[in-house]
């Protein structure tokens, strides 16, 4: 089960958010994030805690204590928090989000064809897996 106070749910089987975990990981030197696929029974089970209905797979979220992100705003505070060069991007966050969110959707609208879908939801490998949540409904 996830541990970490910074927790970023994702699509599971969209090679572009499986890109984007991919690039966090590489670039999170503390280990101060932790994931867990949308589909997952954590994903699903915090999608229904914020009052999301649990097939909402068009959004990306960070959860930052007891604070939740969600699309742009999600994406702006995990380049913040991953810290670098990539802070500089918070800098849009004065965008208002229905600006922001507005290009956000037509990304996570087209991702499918864009970037390809996969047929199962990422396994991480050992070394990573105890920052993923991967426990699925009736497992």
């Amino acid at each position: 089960m996830i541990t970490h106070n910074n927790i970023i749910l994702f699509d599971g089987v969209c090679n572009l958010c499986n890109y984007a975990v991919d690039f966090i990981i590489k670039h999170d030197a503390k280990a101060k994030f932790s994931f867990a696929p949308l589909q997952s029974e954590t994903g699903m089970k915090s999608l229904q805690m914020i009052g999301l209905p649990v097939n909402d797979l068009q959004t990306l979220i960070y959860i930052k204590g007891e604070k939740y992100y969600f699309r742009s705003s999600a994406v702006l505070h995990i380049l913040n928090d991953l810290g670098g060069f990539r802070k500089l991007f918070f800098v849009f966050i004065i965008v208002p989000p229905f600006i922001r969110d507005f290009f956000y959707n037509i990304i996570s609208r087209t991702r499918y064809r864009v970037f390809g879908k996969r047929p199962d939801c990422m396994v991480p490998s050992p070394e990573i897996r105890e920052r993923f949540s991967l426990h699925r409904p009736g497992q």
